[in-house]
Parts: C-alpha cells; sequence; structure tokens
C-alpha cells in the first residue's frame, strides 16, 4: 500500500518538476512528494494496526485513524491549493489526491466491524473533495471529475481491503479453531480414562465406605461380626486394586491396530490431513504391541503440542528377509524446536525405555524439508507388511 501510494508522489515529482520548470519549482514538486509519502506511510501503519484489531490482538486504533484522516485533509487541501494557485500543473493533482484519499478510505475500512459501514469512507471522502474543489474556485466539470473519481478509487479499495481482511480473519480463525481441535481430542482421552476409572472404582468405594461404617457401629458394641465385615472391605479393597491395574494396564497394552485408527482419528480430529497405512496380519506378541503402541500415543501427542503441522504419515512395514524388522515411521510437517523429550517414563526417553524390553531402538529429529520424523524398529523376521491383530 505505502508503495502504491508513494508511486503517485514519484509522478508528481516528475510532472511537476520536468513540464514547466518556471511555473513549478524542484522545491515545490520535492514537498508535495514528501507530504504523499508521509501520508502513505501513515496509512501504512494503520492499516497494520486495524488488522491486529480485527484479529483480537490489540485496540481498535481510534487515535491512530484520526491523525491519518486530519493529515489526509490536509494533504489533499494542500494538493488543490498549489494547483490553484499556479505553483503545481492541474494535470499533476489528481493522481496524488485520488491516492490519498482512495488508500485511506480502505485504511478506515479495516477500523469498522460491520460491512456496510464501510461505504461511509468513500462517500464522506468524496463530499469533501467535492465541497474543497468549489470553494477553491475550480471549474464544475473539475469538482465533478474529483467526486466521481475519489468516490470509484475509495470504493474500490474499501472493497479490496475488506476482502484482504476477511481472507485474514478466516486464516485466523480456522488456526485458532485447530488448535481447539487438539486440545479437545486431549481432554477426550482423558475424559474417556477417568470415566473406566470411575466405573471401576465408584461401586467398590461405596461398598467399602458402606462397610467400614458398619464395622465401626459393630466394634462400639463389642459384636465380633465387626471382624467379618473389616475382612470382607480388605477383600474388597485388593478386589479394587487389581481392578485398576487391570484398567491401566488395558490402557497401557492396547490393541496397536485400535491405537493406528486412534491416532488417525485424533489427527483428523484437529484438522491435519492424516494418513495411516498398516496391514492386518497375524497378531504381533502383546508386549511387541504394548511398546509400539505407546509410541504411536507418544508421537500424537507430540504432533499435537509440539509443532504446527498440517499433515502426518504414520506407517507401519516390515524388512524382508529373516532379520527383517519391524519399523513404525511418524513423520509430519511441523517440526518442533529441537526434540521433545523428558523425564524416565515420559516422552521419548520412556518410550526408548518400553522399547529397549523387546529389544527395539528409537530416532527422532527433524529431517530435510522442515519435517519431523519419528522410527522406532523393533528386530524381526516378520514376514507379512504389518503384522497387526484385528
Amino acid at each position: 500500500m505505502v508503495i502504491e501510494i508513494a508511486s503517485f508522489g514519484l509522478g508528481a515529482l516528475a510532472s511537476a518538476a520536468g513540464d514547466d520548470p518556471t511555473r513549478s519549482s524542484w522545491a515545490v514538486a520535492l514537498a508535495l512528494f514528501l507530504l504523499v509519502c508521509v501520508q502513505s506511510a501513515l496509512v501504512g501503519f494503520l492499516s497494520s494496526r486495524a488488522l491486529d484489531w480485527l484479529t483480537e490482538r490489540r485496540e481498535r486504533p481510534v487515535r491512530l485513524a484520526v491523525v491519518t484522516a486530519v493529515f489526509t485533509v490536509l494533504a489533499c487541501l494542500t494538493t488543490l491549493a498549489l494547483v490553484r494557485t499556479g505553483q503545481v500543473d492541474a494535470a499533476v493533482a489528481p493522481p496524488p489526491v485520488l491516492g490519498m484519499a482512495g488508500f485511506a478510505c480502505g485504511s478506515f475500512a479495516l477500523c469498522v466491524r460491520r460491512v456496510r459501514q464501510t461505504i461511509y469512507p468513500p462517500a464522506a471522502a468524496a463530499a469533501f473533495t467535492g465541497a474543497a474543489v468549489a470553494v477553491l474556485g475550480f471549474p464544475a466539470g473539475d469538482a465533478l471529475g474529483y467526486v466521481i473519481g475519489v468516490l470509484v478509487t475509495g470504493l474500490f479499495l474499501c472493497f479490496t481491503c475488506r476482502f484482504s481482511a476477511w481472507l485474514l480473519q478466516t486464516v485466523h480463525e480456522l488456526d485458532r479453531s485447530r488448535e481447539y481441535q487438539a486440545r479437545l481430542a486431549v481432554a477426550e482421552e482423558r475424559l474417556r480414562f477417568g470415566r473406566d476409572l470411575h466405573d471401576v472404582m465408584g461401586r467398590n468405594l461405596a461398598v467399602i465406605a458402606l462397610k467400614s461404617e458398619l464395622a465401626v457401629q459393630l466394634a462400639r458394641r463389642g459384636r465380633p461380626e465387626a471382624v467379618e465385615q473389616m475382612i470382607e472391605v480388605q477383600r474388597i479393597a485388593r478386589e479394587s486394586q487389581r481392578e485398576v491395574r487391570d484398567v491401566v494396564r488395558g490402557y497401557r497394552e492396547a490393541d496397536l491396530a485400535v491405537e493406528l485408527e486412534g491416532a488417525r482419528g485424533v489427527l483428523s480430529a484437529a484438522g491435519m490431513d492424516c494418513r495411516v497405512e498398516y496391514e492386518a496380519g497375524r497378531a504381533l506378541p502383546p508386549e511387541v504391541q504394548s511398546a509400539l503402541g505407546w509410541v504411536v500415543r507418544e508421537a500424537t501427542t507430540n504432533v499435537l503440542r509440539h509443532g504446527d503441522a498440517r499433515n502426518c504419515l504414520i506407517r507401519l512395514t516390515a524388512g524382508e528377509g529373516p532379520d527383517g524388522a519391524l519399523t513404525l515411521l511418524v513423520e509430519n510437517d511441523g517440526a518442533p524446536d529441537g526434540v521433545p523429550d523428558g523425564p524416565p517414563g515420559s516422552g521419548l526417553a520412556g518410550l526408548r525405555e518400553r522399547l529397549a524390553v523387546v529389544d527395539g531402538a528409537l530416532r527422532a529429529g527433524p529431517v530435510e524439508g522442515g519435517r519431523f520424523r519419528l522410527v522406532a524398529q523393533v528386530p524381526g523376521p516378520w514376514t507379512r507388511a504389518a503384522e497387526v491383530g484385528a
């Protein structure tokens, strides 16, 4: 925007100084050029602030809009006055006046919420220009030409700027929606685990509380049945421990095929293009499924949290030959700043510990093209491309 408006100033400088040096001096032409440049800088700065306001990153630039409007009025009046006094050729005035008024209208259109309000700046600019040229004594034809020119230029630039702002707002909303979807996907998984744990523990804890209360009452009365009730409480507590371990074991040792499809669903829900490639075959050993399932989970979490990925590839393959290793590849285009890791039992360090149980290995890091790749390998042989139990 600044370049376009400044080009009008260059045209004014060249025309005013080159056509008739005796009538328009270089000093006047240079002053006109600087006036246009300063106004273009104000318009560019206002447009930037207004776009930040439309994307809810700062307050509406009201004061800057007022300053820009006042300066634009003074700049247009100065240009018209120079033409009227004969210091600038009449053919030089329309480009800078139309440029300053039009681009100012475009920046003002970014400072309003409703689209229908964008018609006000061009209408006001056209009315002011018409009044100014009439007061300065320009011919009626020139006044009409200025009014039409400012109105058409202002409407066109208002539409252009507003359309660009709409595109920016749409991209901003999509970005924010993707972030919310990723958070909701993680929260949904946490709620699922919480529901499973509540279903298992809720009933048992209620029974423990009732039997403990009964045992207290019996003990206060000196009844021997209190011992039996406490033995029952102990039995239920141990059963609860076993059921909790089963829930956690099921969470940690989930079926690999389920984890792969779950990763596809979570990443797709977060707005990413996720491609999962594997084939169903004979079942893998439980310990291998557990280790690779954790790799899929942690890699999915890293894609959601650490990068700004738009597409992700998850591929499970097996090498050929007697020593062919089972390879799980997770690659996305949102490389994080550094390799995410954590204390033992979490992050990539925890994954390496789990893979070590099945003699597996893990590699992770940025690769060419701004992508991040995680590769987990478990030694074979594996005779199918992906031997994942259905």
